[in-house]
């Protein structure tokens, strides 16, 4: 079996379509194949899911990786979106004919690369030492209190090599910050939008529904104002969709968002969902916009694998 690899690296701009371009040019030149890409000019982020073969998902994560340090400047960004990173999230997924051993080496061969470029790398999820690190516990405090050394995990696991400047950075870059790299399942990654409530109920719902109020396993949940699009939303990952249903996720947003006055009024995917969400009947009453079977992370894959033919490459 081919084996696949999905990359879904997170950037720190999500309002100039032009770098979001390059970096699609950067890892189709390795030899990926680039599936779906999201921006978002409120939380200032983009989000580019990639698959291919192992050594051309890190080659082209390192190359988006040198993209970020080169063009985004993290003293000069504003968004909604916690970040440490002009790339700031890295993480490697198996999908086919992989076990997440094998992402876990391409995540750490991917991250020593990255190193070399000047960028701090902190491991996460599968791929830290001991394993599970949260993406929470790397980014408190932000980019700014992790260029003061004040981050909630002290030295980056592979510090940023000399560059020129005569020091290591040990924390953070001094205008890219850091990139957290990590080896993970499949997650879902979406945002519920809700009207007619202030900003602090929208935090006081998220709060609640989280796995660490209390609420659903494997959820984690953040509430935001956007003020460009003026909507409030509730943002999610959730961690394993097989295990917990995101229907019911769903249904208890617009509980309690009613009993507090105000209403859901659709939900938006970011990347690719997974199977989890096959079901028409799961997609509509979670009135997920712009929604289709090309939305499907497994039968994208499944399309694709059936083009490659018999190309060398693979």
């Amino acid at each position: 079996m081919i084996p696949v690899l999905e990359a879904v690296p997170n950037f720190s701009d999500g309002r100039d379509e032009g770098f979001v371009e390059a970096v699609r040019g950067a890892f189709a030149r390795a030899g990926c194949e680039v599936l779906h890409t999201t921006m978002d000019p409120d939380h200032h982020r983009s989000v580019v899911t990639v698959v291919g073969a192992p050594g051309a998902v890190e080659e082209g994560a390192v190359a988006s990786a040198r993209l970020a340090l080169e063009r985004i400047d993290l003293r000069e960004h504003e968004g909604v979106h916690p970040r440490v990173g002009a790339l700031d999230v890295l993480p490697f997924v198996p999908l086919r004919g992989m076990g997440m051993a094998d992402a876990v080496r391409s995540a750490r061969r991917a991250g020593a690369r990255i190193a070399e470029l000047g960028l701090p790398v902190y491991f996460y999820a599968e791929a830290s030492t001991p394993p599970r690190r949260t993406l929470a516990s790397v980014r408190r405090g932000g980019f700014e209190a992790l260029l003061e050394g004040r981050g909630g995990c002290g030295e980056a696991d592979l510090p940023g090599r000399d560059t020129g400047a005569g020091s290591v950075h040990r924390f953070a870059h001094p205008s890219a910050g850091a990139v957290c790299v990590g080896a993970r399942e499949v997650l879902l990654a979406w945002n519920v939008d809700v009207e007619g409530l202030p900003h602090p109920a929208a935090k006081r719902i998220a709060a609640g529904i989280r796995e660490t109020g209390g609420g659903f396993r494997g959820l984690r949940a953040l509430a935001f104002h956007l003020p460009a699009q003026r909507r409030t939303q509730i943002s999610m990952n959730l961690e394993d969709p097989a295990a917990t249903d995101p229907v019911e996720v769903f249904r208890a947003i617009e509980r309690v968002a009613s009993r507090l006055g105000g209403r859901v009024v659709g939900t938006e995917v970011i990347g690719l969902g997974p199977d989890a969400l096959a079901s028409p009947a799961a997609a509509r009453e979670m009135r997920i916009r712009d929604w289709s079977g090309e939305r499907l992370l497994g039968s994208r894959v499944d399309t694709w694998l059936a083009g490659l033919g018999d190309d060398s490459r693979y």
